[in-house]
């Protein structure tokens, strides 16, 4: 089983800036991609940053140039770099891993941490 472990949200002024982290341990043999996806009320999922084992990201046109994804060398943990923070980014942040165990693929996903932006 794998453990992911968010950490970093909270409330913040418009123009302000957070750090998200997510830590993964358990039984991992690689994380493929690591990726931070985000929920409003009301509104669906969506995709806020990905970034592949060899560092290639994608980011929603929304956040691009505000928020950068990263990872750490050993490939256990991703952060996420907010600045310029908009009130429309006030959401629950999900990170998702995509990990290898030696044998299947499985993703899983974290508890959420909330990300409030006030006007």
């Amino acid at each position: 089983q794998v453990r992911l472990v968010e950490s970093g949200g909270g409330l913040v002024q418009a123009g302000g800036s957070l750090r998200l982290s997510c830590t993964a341990s358990g039984r991992i043999i690689s994380i493929d991609t690591m990726a931070w996806y985000r929920q409003a009320p009301g509104k669906q999922r969506e995709l806020v940053a990905s970034i592949g084992i060899r560092g290639s990201t994608i980011y929603a046109d929304s956040v691009k140039d505000r928020f950068t994804i990263s990872r750490v060398n050993d490939n256990t943990a991703a952060f996420l770099q907010m600045n310029s923070l908009k009130p429309e980014d006030t959401a629950v942040y999900y990170c998702k891993v995509v990990v290898y165990n030696g044998v299947v693929r499985s993703q899983y996903w974290g508890q959420g941490t909330q990300v409030t932006v006030s006007s």
